[in-house]
């Protein structure tokens, strides 16, 4: 970077918080796709008016910038691909700024840890529900460029059924009001619902006002056991029909069951074709015991050959276990993993699931499946033996285009969760039309004429 820029970056933020030196390019290299781009630079902004100054300054000097906090995305999405600056938030932009309890809304900076912000309302008797399984260190920033979902998402809802407003900065350093602090609001376009999910591309968000609600007073947990995947898979769509709408209803097929098994002898059925497990939650105990009375019943009318009701925390600890160490038990399948978080129509999981089955038996590849099959989001990892062989890489990879397109002919999306980045960009035409193709780059034209924020993801 040349010396003028490195100048006027240090005189704006002092030397504690502009960085040019290799230690801090490489930290700020990757994420957890594991691929590497440095940066020219990293900024810490101290407030919304240095965030202003920077991007002022970047945009008539047409320098990228990449917003970034955690860095736990798994699509790319915060890496410097093009070289420029790494805008980071998690040193001083990180605060909760009001816990609003009349209105039942918090005021965030984006630095804000998710797991921060659920311990502080949740302080208050509150609840926010958003709960990637990153909460304990992702940022909320980080949720809502990339719209992040969750396990409680069956029955909650995502990142954007929360945001009520955001504050943003322009690429020419002007900031926008994105939405009110009000239940109603119909005045304008909706500016927030645009950037929501935008990955930065579009504005660099400052300030997030999320709503709230009231913390349930009771949570039980369940577990079915299914001899097929495809029983699994409609017991999840026929629960729901049957008025019950667990707050998680996550599932793990036979190779994730013996991944967890072999890996941390839990005691699971490896022989199981699939395990659901599911969690309720109300102010009324009563009726969580009559929703787990209708979800044993369609679990057993859909050939569940068990069904475990978890008695206490720790019960309820040793179900969850399997789900939350999936993704690295599933490791023993290979050197690489091909990680994708497609999403259907729930009717539609029994043929999603069915097809991949065929496509791993095509390609001679393994395919792990877990997953938020509460909202039809599933992971699906294509597992490569040896990634040093590029035969077996470009069966991987083929593998995962293939998957891609029965997704969006069963009419669902390539991401449910991580984004599109830099990881799925090449398959955006899969989804959207050219018509669709022009449109989002003329938004990002219409937000951002030089291209300087984030430039090159989302394939646009």
């Amino acid at each position: 970077m040349e010396k003028r820029h490195i100048d006027f970056f240090t005189k704006l933020l002092n030397q504690d918080n502009a960085y040019f030196d290799k230690a801090h390019l490489l930290a700020y290299s990757y994420d957890a796709t594991r691929k590497r781009h440095l940066p020219d630079g990293v900024l810490f902004p101290r407030d919304e008016s240095d965030v202003s100054a920077i991007l002022k300054y970047c945009n008539e000097n047409k320098i990228p910038i990449i917003a970034r906090g955690a860095g736990s995305g798994f699509t790319g999405g915060s890496l410097a691909i093009e070289g420029g600056i790494i805008l980071a938030f998690e040193k001083h932009m990180n605060k909760i700024l009001e816990i609003d309890m009349q209105n039942m809304v918090a005021v965030v900076q984006p630095g804000c840890i998710n797991m921060d912000l659920q311990r502080a309302v949740e302080a208050k008797g509150l609840f926010y529900p958003p709960d990637p399984a990153s909460q304990d260190y992702s940022t909320i920033g980080g949720n809502v460029s990339e719209n992040a979902g969750g396990m409680r998402a069956a029955k909650y809802g995502i990142t954007k059924d929360y945001v009520m407003a955001l504050r943003a900065i322009l690429p020419n350093g002007e900031v926008v009001r994105a939405g009110k602090r009000t239940i109603k609001d119909v005045a304008g376009y909706n500016i927030a619902g645009i950037l929501i999910a935008s990955e930065g591309t579009l504005a660099v968000i400052t300030e997030i006002t999320l709503k709230l609600i009231a913390k349930p007073k009771f949570r039980k947990t369940a577990m079915g056991v299914f001899d097929s995947v495809n029983s699994a898979m409609n017991a999840v769509y026929k629960t729901m029909a049957a008025g019950v709408t667990p707050v998680a209803m996550e599932f793990l097929d036979n190779l994730s069951i013996r991944a967890v098994e072999e890996k941390f002898n839990k005691g699971l059925p490896t022989n199981a074709g699939a395990i659901l497990i599911s969690d309720v939650d109300g102010d009324i105990e009563a009726g969580l015991v009559q929703d787990l009375e209708i979800i044993q019943k369609v679990f057993k009318e859909n050939g569940a050959s068990d069904f475990k009701i978890a008695r206490d925390e720790a019960e309820r600890n040793d179900i969850w276990f399997a789900r939350r160490n999936c993704s690295q038990a599933i490791n023993i399948y290979g050197t690489l993993k091909l990680n994708e978080d497609i999403t259907v129509p729930r009717s539609k999981l029994p043929e999603l699931l069915e097809k991949i089955s065929e496509v791993a038996a095509k390609y001679g590849v393994q395919v792990p499946c877990f997953g938020h099959t509460g909202d039809g989001n599933v992971h699906t990892n294509v597992m490569v033996v040896d990634k040093t062989d590029p035969a077996q890489v470009e069966n991987g990879h083929k593998a995962i285009e293939e998957i891609f397109k029965i997704t969006v002919d069963l009419g669902g999306t390539l991401s449910g969760e991580h984004g599109i980045g830099i990881s799925k960009a090449e398959f955006m035409p899969l989804a959207f039309t050219d018509a669709e193709m022009t449109l989002f780059k003329e938004i990002k034209k219409a937000f951002d004429p030089n291209n300087i924020l984030n430039p090159n993801k989302m394939g646009l």
